[in-house]
């Protein structure tokens, strides 16, 4: 079935204020915290921590960069649904901490949440979920 009203336009969010000290190979808590608005910052912190087995502070590095995301999405014209494509570099911010959230969220039994982050990736973007999930 074809939407009608047809598909929102994509959602590019502008560069992350942190990328190029992240480039630049500064370390990614010193960049959180001269950034604190890098979602790709707390969302690298999220996955190193559940890398490491620290999944409470994993899960609260997701859960901070998925709510910064959620506020930069909706200032640069969001509407709630969407496309979110991992290609747009600055988009992986966002998309990462969902990955990241699904991943802790699991950990911590809380399936339904997992779930929901899951298929918010996968709507979000399917190139990123193939990525990030597989």
């Amino acid at each position: 079935m074809t939407n009608l009203l047809g598909e929102p336009p994509e959602t590019l969010l502008p560069d992350d204020t942190g990328a190029a000290d992240l480039n630049q190979g500064i370390d990614v808590q010193n960049v959180a915290a001269a950034h604190p608005d890098s979602t790709l910052a707390w969302a690298l912190l999220a996955e190193a921590a559940l890398d490491e087995g620290r999944d409470l502070e994993g899960y609260a590095f997701a859960r901070t960069a998925y709510h910064r995301s959620l506020d930069q999405l909706r200032r640069n014209g969001w509407k709630g649904h969407g496309p979110v494509p991992w290609s747009h570099e600055p988009n992986q911010g966002f998309l990462r901490s969902l990955a990241a959230l699904a991943t802790a969220s699991e950990r911590f039994d809380d399936t339904t949440e997992a779930h929901r982050c899951r298929e918010f990736l996968r709507e979000s973007s399917p190139e990123a979920y193939d990525e990030l999930v597989g």
